[in-house]
């Protein structure tokens, strides 16, 4: 059975369409049959990481459209059968989309493909939407940052609300990759560590990718880092990242946050002492800490307000379709309004009817 999965994130520059194309690259190797879907209208990127730029001729646009047929739209990797580009539109935006348009094309897809890898824009607009709408299972892409794991937290919610199977009652399944990680910098505090982000995020870690020239080399010359440089650390954690979407039990060895710039064991002599203090365990920074807490502070926030957004559109929905029975209004002209308290919350209800209706009744 194909799967729909999107890469996301909501912040932009953590590496959504690296991460793409190399778990797609991977799972190619594996012995899938996959195709990467440029979601990212106006801009498409996803071509020059997989060294197609010059092959595109038709695109999603086109083929959600109709003007274009899905078979004249898809690119075969040069480099590996099983690897399937559909690019994205350079010169329309992402109203060009529908999603009905959409819909259809993913279901095609399905009939072809072992998996749909939906490589999404950044932030929450419409593209974004429609990237993650069908989808089965979702890596969601993040920096070890205050606002990559802020933005990321906001896309799990919509991930759990917005999406087909959300609608439909269905979990859907959630990774979380955490790319461009450096554990030196965790451990001075720099940056926020691995189990801080676990901790906020609360979903399966799918694997770390630490940062790594290689990455932007293979990018640089259109080619996935699984493939243009198969030894570096950042191909092994795609490959092993890779390995666990297909359910391969593989350990998530997390990069070591040892202080000091003396990594490798120390020699004896008389250098002993001197590496010693240099080395020396000290303190962390607060700033780490301090991240994670007024995050937990803001994110804590931000849900209530989420869920208060959430229960009074469903509320609105609802309070309309029991008056639609009866009278027949403009549904611009209905206002519900939820003040919550401490101890009790007021749910206020405006319903401005015309005078030619109430003269019917």
């Amino acid at each position: 059975m194909s799967k729909v999965m999107v890469v996301t994130s909501g912040k932009g520059g953590v590496g959504k369409t690296t991460t793409s194309a190399s778990l797609g690259a991977a799972l190619a190797q594996a012995g899938q049959n996959v195709v990467v879907v440029d979601f990212d209208v106006g801009l498409r990127n996803l071509d020059l990481v997989m060294g197609a730029e010059r092959r595109v001729v038709f695109d999603l646009v086109n083929v959600v459209q109709g003007d274009a047929k899905l078979a004249q739209a898809l690119i075969r990797d040069k480099r590996l059968d099983t690897l399937t580009l559909l690019p994205a539109s350079q010169t329309r935006d992402k109203d060009a989309l529908t999603e009905a348009g959409v819909g259809r094309v993913i279901d095609d897809l399905r009939e072809k493909f072992d998996w749909i890898i939906c490589d999404s824009p950044a932030g929450i607009e419409k593209g974004a939407a429609l990237a993650m709408r069908f989808a089965d299972l979702a890596v969601v892409v993040a920096n070890a940052e205050v606002s990559s794991v802020r933005d990321s937290d906001r896309i799990i919610g919509l991930l759990d609300s917005r999406t087909l199977r959300a609608e439909r009652g269905e979990p859907m399944e959630k990774h979380l990759l955490l790319t461009r990680y450096d554990a030196q910098r965790a451990a001075r505090g720099e940056m926020m560590k691995v189990e801080d982000v676990l901790e906020i995020l609360a979903i399966p870690l799918l694997g770390v990718v630490r940062e790594s020239p290689d990455v932007l080399t293979a990018s640089n010359v259109g080619c996935p880092v699984t493939l243009h440089n198969a030894n570096s650390p950042a191909a092994r954690a795609y490959v092993e990242a890779a390995g666990r979407l297909l359910g391969q039990k593989i350990f998530v060895a997390r990069p070591a946050e040892r202080r000091g710039f003396m990594s490798r064991p120390v020699p004896p002599g008389r250098r002993v002492k001197l590496l010693a203090f240099l080395t020396r365990p000290r303190p962390a920074p607060p700033s780490s800490g301090m991240a994670r807490e007024r995050l937990q502070v803001l994110l804590a926030h931000e849900r209530s307000h989420a869920s208060r957004a959430g229960l009074v559109a469903v509320l609105q929905q609802e309070i309309l379709a029991v008056i639609a029975r009866h009278i027949a209004i403009d549904r611009e002209q209905v206002t519900v309004r939820l003040e919550q308290g401490d101890q009790v919350s007021t749910l206020e209800i405006d319903i401005q009817v015309p005078q030619a209706v109430l003269a019917r009744v």
